[in-house]
């Protein structure tokens, strides 16, 4: 099986890695691109002089495509924008702003532009401006969200849109894969499955306590603010709730969330940090190399 996406990236299996921030980096993205799918080097997290060493060294773990993560709500966005544009890694998704005033300046360098969206309005503006392809991330992911599910968007923007869309919320088995494709996504992304790999260096404290949650443990902050964001309950998310349910003034929760995804996936604190994961957490049960994991993912399918 062949898919828009596959050709566009010259890829195996329509499978791209999130761009988890802090924890993609080059032996990650590498692991995925030589295991078939497309690996992402997280620039969240980072500034340029890292984001150009990752780039770097991805090139010389493999010959196969990989892109970058841009988080575009960064203060050093232009400057690991620049990196990007001097490396010209085979594409770049983007994350957590206006994507639009970049994707002529990318594309004219030949880097393939692929913004993320969350509703059918942002899907036309980004395909007008001349993206190449969108990732359409349902509330079931892990970290910052929207307030739709995948299925929706879906069933709302590939009957709308030319270019090929890239499914990701929730989305950890074959069977999801297989539901992605068949609602017409050319593809998918995935980040809780390989979170947990064997070669992602997110700390082990982490992976062993998303392997022991349950879909009961999935919980949602920020929500009366507008800044949702998923993750596991623990000591700090049941403290965060409270205080945002409570009568206190929302100005309380200003700074909660500062230093607590770091706290959690560096140092391993999995009680006071924010595991940020996605929603199907009774799929993540074991850690898998790169390879087994996308071997696992594409099982049924013929390509």
């Amino acid at each position: 099986m062949q898919t828009r996406l596959t050709k566009l990236l010259n890829i195996k299996y329509p499978i791209i890695q999130g761009g988890m921030a802090a924890i993609t980096d080059a032996v990650l993205a590498s692991a995925v691109s030589n295991a078939g799918g497309a690996g992402i080097i997280g620039a969240g997290g980072h500034n340029a002089i890292w984001v150009k060493e990752q780039v770097r060294k991805a090139r010389k773990l493999t010959d196969k495509s990989f892109g970058v993560n841009i988080v575009l709500a960064a203060e050093d966005k232009d400057e690991i924008i620049d990196v990007v544009c001097e490396e010209k890694p085979v594409f770049v998704t983007f994350g957590a702003g206006n994507p639009i005033p970049y994707i002529d300046r990318l594309k004219k360098l030949g880097i393939i532009t692929i913004p993320v969206v969350a509703n059918l309005k942002q899907a036309l503006k980004v395909e007008k401006a001349g993206a190449d392809a969108m990732v359409t991330e349902g509330m079931e992911a892990g970290g910052h969200i929207g307030r739709h599910t995948i299925m929706a968007l879906l069933t709302n923007i590939v009957p709308n849109v030319n270019i090929p869309v890239i499914a990701a919320g929730g989305i950890a088995d074959s069977r999801g894969l297989k539901a992605a494709l068949a609602m017409g996504a050319e593809g998918v992304q995935i980040g809780s499955a390989f979170l947990i790999s064997e070669e992602c260096p997110a700390h082990i404290n982490v992976k062993h306590r998303i392997i022991e949650a349950t879909d009961m443990d999935s919980v949602v902050l920020g929500h009366t603010i507008g800044h949702d964001a998923r993750g596991i309950r623990n000591k700090f998310t049941d403290e965060y709730l409270a205080l945002e349910y409570s009568d206190a003034p929302r100005e309380a929760l200003t700074g909660k969330m500062k230093g607590v995804y770091n706290k959690a996936f560096v140092d391993g604190d999995v009680d006071n940090g924010y595991i940020e994961v996605g929603q199907s957490l009774n799929a993540l049960n074991e850690i898998l190399s790169c390879k087994q994991i996308i071997q696992a993912l594409i099982k049924g399918l013929v390509f």
